[in-house]
């Protein structure tokens, strides 16, 4: 029955349907696309009752660990992550990785995955590519961050025109009508990125904010779904409340952890949210599904990278991928209405929607290819 309402609502949502409609959460961009107001509504109609698995890849892996949890398991995972990456040459963060990246992410929407991406931001001082400890988890000074929030200056207009560079790999995705997750400036309580560890309203949140005005009012990223992300507190990670940019710049609250599932992060991510999805958006091991009976509101959880496998055994991971509430790609309970999702985009091109196999090192001419016989 519930599967049957969210089918309902999000095409009512796809074609425009004020009565079901209704009843979907606003996304906080009101130009959202029909794609990304019904991913939307999916996570918020799931809330409570199920959870999506999730698997991150590295740029220059491909979908390298998303076939490995497949491999463990018998089933792809239900999301796919991805990174734009800040790295030289053939290393697995590689900026060359970009355009091949953009076209694994398109094959994995045809074939049902969930798209969820983030980016390991070159500090903007730098040029790419950069270093992931000298750059990404370096620092600004206080005079340098004052200048890049302020519009006009030198510092500013580096930052602009670094952020372009990836919009323009979004607004590939956009024009594919790829709805994605996308996760700003993740881990922001921490102090480990330079991005991080500034609380209060012109700290860490001001640049988040930034980042939304310029994807959203600048270069219409419609398709996209606002994740804000913070690290589980302690230690180096400070409270969460004092780097929340507010409601209106915020879809999905998620929170990366690494440690103990305590329920009283559960607890204050859901007072933040308020009603709001949540979702787990790293972990290096899987909750179980025990966990899950006790924080049920996770829309989802996402694994990286190789944590899939150094940090759990296979005993665990097919636990949770093989528990009832959890939905795998090929669960009708996810499966449909991201069909359902396609589908609605392919009536307004007149296209196909069929989900395409995705096929491990496969390149894109050969799955279009293999999918037009």
């Amino acid at each position: 029955m519930r599967l049957i309402r969210s089918m309902v609502l999000i095409l009512a949502i796809i074609m425009g349907c004020a009565g079901w409609a209704q009843t979907a959460p606003e996304p906080v961009n009101p130009h959202a696309t029909p794609e990304a107001r019904a991913l939307l509504a999916y996570l918020d109609s799931i809330s409570g009752q199920a959870t999506i698995t999730g698997q991150h890849n590295y740029p220059n892996d491909g979908s390298r660990w998303t076939d490995l949890a497949h491999d463990m398991t018998g089933k792809y995972p239900g999301l796919f992550g991805q990174d734009f990456g800040f790295s030289a040459g053939d290393d697995k963060d590689s900026v060359l990785s970009r355009p091949a990246m953009i076209e694994e992410v398109k094959r994995q929407y045809r074939s049902g995955a969930v798209i969820a991406l983030t980016w390991h931001e070159v500090k903007p001082t730098d040029d790419e590519p950069v270093t992931f400890r000298d750059s990404v988890k370096s620092h600004l000074t206080d005079y340098e961050w004052q200048q890049l929030l302020t519009p006009g200056t030198p510092l500013y207009n580096r930052w602009c025109a670094q952020v372009d560079v990836v919009a323009g790999y979004l607004q590939q995705l956009r024009d594919a009508h790829v709805p994605v997750l996308f996760r700003a400036y993740h881990e922001m309580n921490g102090n480990w990125f330079w991005w991080g560890g500034r609380p209060g309203k012109d700290g860490s949140a001001a640049l988040y904010r930034q980042i939304y005005d310029r994807f959203v009012n600048v270069h219409h990223l419609d398709n996209l779904v606002w994740v804000w992300n913070v690290n589980a507190p302690g230690g180096n990670a400070h409270a969460i409340a004092d780097y929340y940019p507010g409601p209106q710049f915020a879809d999905v609250v998620s929170m990366d952890n690494y440690g103990e599932f305590k329920q009283q992060y559960y607890t204050s991510m859901i007072g933040l949210a308020a009603g709001k999805p949540i979702a787990l958006a790293e972990v290096g091991t899987l909750p179980s599904p025990e966990l899950l009976d006790r924080q049920p509101r996770w829309t989802y959880f996402m694994v990286w990278s190789e944590f899939v496998h150094t940090a759990n055994t296979v005993e665990q991971v097919n636990a949770t991928y093989h528990a009832l509430r959890m939905l795998n790609r090929d669960d009708p309970r996810l499966s449909v209405p991201m069909e359902a999702i396609r589908n609605a985009t392919a009536k307004r091109g007149n296209g196909s929607a069929q989900a395409v196999p995705v096929t491990p090192g496969a390149s894109a001419g050969e799955v279009l290819t293999e999918h037009s016989r």
